[in-house]
């Protein structure tokens, strides 16, 4: 049987079978918003996790990267609004009294609970609130919604995202949900992300799945150059689906899924950077291996000479080679091709002729995507990365991020 693959309408964390989730507003943000997020499976789920590669880690990835190493799960508590990180012995004890308190309200194993925080770096978490919140917080099938909402920070707009795929082994269902607007670049970036599948998928390969999946996608987009000691992607299995259990021999199917969720996801997180009123693609093709063809797509989508040439709609091709040419890769520049939005710009090392004003009357097209492709024509790899403009909010965003 071929995949039969589906986005589910309104998708979230919750489209799967056995998982609920729910959010208040606990007052940890300032503003009258939702803070503080529950997500819950019905049964112990085999759970997978890829974190920030910083050397400075918050408390909940401590916590956290403790309570998975059985690679089991059955929630997570999440917060926005303080980051609980760079703050010693108190941080720690926060991130398991968080932990303690959701398996109390859920009569679970405390090691059962991944915890997460997200937002200010070293203010302390208000945990008489936090604590009040986990109380009050009702769990349903239709809390995915709330639960997406609750964990953003400077994120402009819900992300998430559900696809139904039917193969040989049968039918499942993955979902998910991110936050990330801000602080974002490869090797994971200031983002959360939780992925739920109600499909039976073996431990090891799950774990295997998740890193590749990252890879592909999380590890892909740039926004400002900088991470964060918070960065955490989490997959929770429940096998709530009954199929026949994913591995390394079967697994194809699954991993297409969770590639799809986890790429979009992605986007979507450049596409809403801090500031951002453009998604940049960069396609790099032809080149002599797989990590060059990422290190150069990384290089042009995180430069700020082109992200500030896309915000203005100008296509100052040169900067895109420049970037090409520090990246560290092989290339040969007489074999260098450069497009922007399908429109060649440079061709064997030199200039193209084209329309200038009719490519920046492209640019600035209001679905907010330019796409760049640089053919490398030394080799036969590609890879994809995805970034955003740099505009002047951005820098108003950041310049009173805690004042």
């Amino acid at each position: 049987m071929s995949n039969v693959y589906k986005v589910v309408e309104d998708g979230t964390v919750t489209s799967a079978q056995g998982f609920l989730a729910g959010a208040v507003k606990a007052g940890i943000k300032t503003h009258s918003e939702l803070d503080l997020a529950l997500l819950y499976s019905e049964i112990v789920a085999n759970t997978a996790g890829v974190f920030t590669t910083a050397t400075i880690k918050s408390a909940p990835v401590l916590v956290t990267k403790e309570h998975i190493k059985d690679q089991k799960a059955q929630a997570v508590i999440v917060n926005s609004g303080c980051a609980n990180a760079c703050l010693g012995k108190r941080g720690l004890d926060d991130a398991v009294s968080m932990a303690r308190a959701a398996a109390n309200k859920l009569q679970i194993d405390e090691r059962n609970i991944i915890v997460s925080s997200t937002g200010v770096i070293g203010v302390p978490l208000p945990m008489e609130k936090i604590l009040s919140g986990i109380s009050s917080i009702e769990l349903s099938r239709e809390g995915g919604a709330e639960f997406a909402r609750a964990i953003m920070t400077t994120d402009t707009r819900v992300k998430q995202r559900a696809v139904q795929t039917t193969c040989s082994t049968g039918t499942f269902i993955l979902g998910g949900a991110t936050k990330g607007a801000g602080m974002i670049h490869p090797d994971m970036a200031t983002m959360l992300c939780y992925l739920t599948t109600d499909a039976a998928v073996e431990s090891n390969f799950l774990q295997m799945a998740l890193q590749k999946a990252v890879d592909l996608s999380f590890n892909m987009i740039t926004v400002d150059g900088d991470t964060s000691p918070s960065d955490t992607v989490i997959l929770m299995a429940n096998g709530m689906a009954g199929n026949e259990p994913f591995n390394e021999m079967n697994g194809d199917c699954f991993q297409q899924a969770l590639d799809e969720v986890c790429v979009y996801l992605a986007k979507c997180i450049a596409r809403d950077g801090e500031g951002a009123t453009r998604l940049i693609e960069v396609s790099v093709e032809g080149a002599e291996t797989v990590e060059e063809a990422k290190v150069a797509a990384r290089t042009v989508a995180g430069s700020n000479l082109v992200k500030a040439a896309i915000h203005g709609n100008d296509p100052n091709w040169g900067r895109i080679a420049a970037a090409i040419g520090r990246s560290g890769i092989s290339v040969i520049a007489e074999k260098l091709d450069i497009y922007i939005n399908d429109v060649c710009v440079m061709k064997h090392g030199s200039a193209a002729a084209y329309d200038e004003v009719g490519l920046s009357t492209s640019m600035a097209q209001d679905n907010g995507d330019v796409f760049i492709k640089v053919s490398i024509n030394t080799g036969e790899c590609s890879a994809l990365s995805w970034g955003c403009d740099l505009s002047q909010e951005y820098v108003t965003i950041n310049s009173d991020y805690t004042t």
